[in-house]
């Protein structure tokens, strides 16, 4: 007899459901943050402040998280923390930002976010997961997108040495996403330790080294990149992520980011005035279709403990 494929119980379903949730989350706020970073870094601001907005004001609006009463973490975590930070705290921001400057919004959006779940299932299936054919399918189907998304854009200006920053900003944030799905941080443990640690490396080392231009930027260019980079980006786009990974898994979370392309070229087009090609909007399908097969979830896969029942602790 034919085996029955798993059944998905009601609690299954409704974290699916909010999986899918705090993953649209995350998408909205990650879509922008390509042409708002782009602005920025062609403009009056440079990428080391972009970098020092992001995780100076993530990290002491997320410190509360990490000390006080009740709060104190252990070693293991603080060096989990910095390994998190690495991968998705300012180095992960500075190559993204150099990317930016070299290519374009609609460039970056399409190769890192497109390519960051293909290395998540790769370093997934280092680690022990599986994946059957629709899934592969649909990684598959990921990159034929993005490469008909990058060879569309092939006369915007963008050039080799930017290209390879925002593939390994993609190969970090992979990175990230499985180690965070295989740790032992909670969601909101993870997102403060990424920024705390960035601002007590970062911060001290862009006040000593004089290349700030804040004091070229207007006060209303400050308090925008303060609140997306500060506040959205750093707080509640790094959250809700974890979240998604927690509830659907690194490979599934981080396919359905890989729609980001499809959001940041529209928003590229009233911001930046990148209008996008007949070819771009064809890949922007197929990148789509790529993710419907991609983002899913085994029904036997179960989040980490910590992850999955202390979201907010």
């Amino acid at each position: 007899m034919r085996a029955q494929p798993p059944c998905l119980d009601g609690a299954t379903r409704q974290g699916i459901g909010w999986g899918l949730a705090w993953s649209a989350l995350a998408l909205m706020i990650l879509s922008g943050w390509f042409a708002v970073t782009r602005l920025v870094v062609t403009g009056n601001l440079s990428v080391w402040d972009v970098v020092a907005l992001r995780v100076g004001v993530g990290g002491l609006l997320l410190l509360p998280a990490l000390v006080g009463p009740g709060r104190g973490l252990p070693w293991r975590a603080w060096r989990d923390g910095a390994v998190l930070a690495f991968c998705w705290g300012a180095p992960f921001v500075l190559c993204v930002a150099a990317g930016l400057r070299l290519t374009s919004a609609a460039d970056a959006a399409s190769i890192t976010p497109g390519l960051m779940p293909v290395f998540a299932a790769a370093f997934a299936w280092m680690t022990g997961e599986r994946f059957g054919a629709r899934r592969a399918t649909g990684f598959a189907v990921i990159v034929t997108g993005i490469g008909l998304l990058v060879f569309a854009h092939r006369d915007s200006g963008a050039s080799l040495v930017g290209s390879l920053y925002l593939i390994a900003g993609a190969a970090m944030w992979a990175a990230y996403a499985v180690r965070l799905a295989r740790g032992t941080l909670t969601s909101v443990q993870a997102a403060a330790l990424v920024c705390v640690w960035s601002a007590a490396v970062y911060v001290p080392l862009y006040m000593l080294s004089g290349v700030s231009q804040l004091g070229g930027a207007t006060w209303g260019e400050i308090a925008f990149q303060v609140l997306y980079q500060g506040v959205l980006m750093s707080v509640v786009a790094i959250f809700a992520f974890n979240r998604a990974v927690a509830m659907l898994g690194p490979a599934a979370a981080t396919a359905i980011i890989a729609l980001i392309p499809v959001l940041a070229t529209a928003l590229a087009w009233p911001i930046l005035n990148e209008t996008p090609s007949p070819l771009a909007c064809v890949a922007i399908g197929v990148i789509t279709c790529g993710v419907a097969f991609a983002a899913f979830r085994k029904p036997g896969w179960r989040a980490p403990e910590t992850l999955r029942l202390r979201p907010t602790t």
